[in-house]
C-alpha cells in the first residue's frame, strides 16, 4: 500500500508542477494582452485563481505525504519513546479527522453547486474546481491512515524515518 502511495504522490507532483506551469502561462498571458495589447482578457483573473486552489490543495498532498507541514518536533523529539508515539497517534489522528471534514463537506459543497458555471468561463462548471477538496482530503485521509497503522505497529514508514521539516532552506 505504501508503495502505491508513494507512486501516486509522485504522479500528484507532477501534476502540482503541471499546474504552476499553467498558472504562469496564464498570468503571463493576462499580463502580456493587457499592458502589451491594450486589450485585457476577461477570463484569466478567474481561471488563475483557480489554478491557484487547486496547485495549492495538491501541494498540500504532497507536503503531508512527505512530513513537510509545520510541527513541534523539537517538543516531541525530547519525549520517552512510548511519549513520543502517544502524541504521534494524537496527532495524527487530529489530522485525519481534519482531513474526513475536508473529504466529507468538499463532496457536500461539490453536490451542491451542481451545474453552476464560473462567471467568466461559463464552459467551467463550479462543480469541477470545487472537486479539489473530497479528491485531496481523500487523498490526505489515506495518507494518515497508513500513518496511523504504522504508529500503532510500531513501524515508521519510509517518510516518518526521515523526520518532518526543519523549515530550513538547506533541507
Amino acid at each position: 500500500m505504501e508503495k502505491l502511495l508513494g507512486r501516486l504522490v509522485a504522479l500528484i507532483e507532477w501534476w502540482t508542477v503541471c499546474l504552476l506551469a499553467a498558472m504562469w502561462v496564464v498570468v503571463c498571458l493576462g499580463v502580456f494582452f493587457r499592458y502589451v495589447l491594450n486589450a485585457s482578457l476577461v477570463w484569466y483573473d478567474e481561471f488563475a485563481s483557480y489554478l491557484l486552489v487547486w496547485l495549492t490543495f495538491f501541494g498540500a498532498v504532497v507536503a503531508a505525504y512527505h512530513r513537510r507541514h509545520i510541527g513541534f518536533e523539537l517538543v516531541v523529539d525530547k519525549l520517552a519513546p512510548w511519549a513520543r508515539r502517544a502524541v504521534d497517534f494524537v496527532g495524527e489522528a487530529a489530522v485525519l479527522g481534519f482531513q474526513f471534514v475536508l473529504l466529507y463537506y468538499g463532496w457536500i459543497l461539490a453536490q451542491r453547486m451542481g451545474d453552476e458555471t464560473a462567471i467568466s468561463l461559463p464552459w467551467v462548471k463550479v462543480v469541477w474546481v470545487n472537486s479539489v477538496m473530497p479528491i485531496t482530503g481523500g487523498l490526505m485521509f489515506l495518507i494518515s491512515l497508513t500513518r496511523l497503522a504504522g504508529i500503532l505497529s510500531r513501524r515508521p514508514n519510509a517518510q516518518e524515518a526521515q523526520g518532518t521539516w526543519s523549515g530550513s532552506s538547506s533541507e
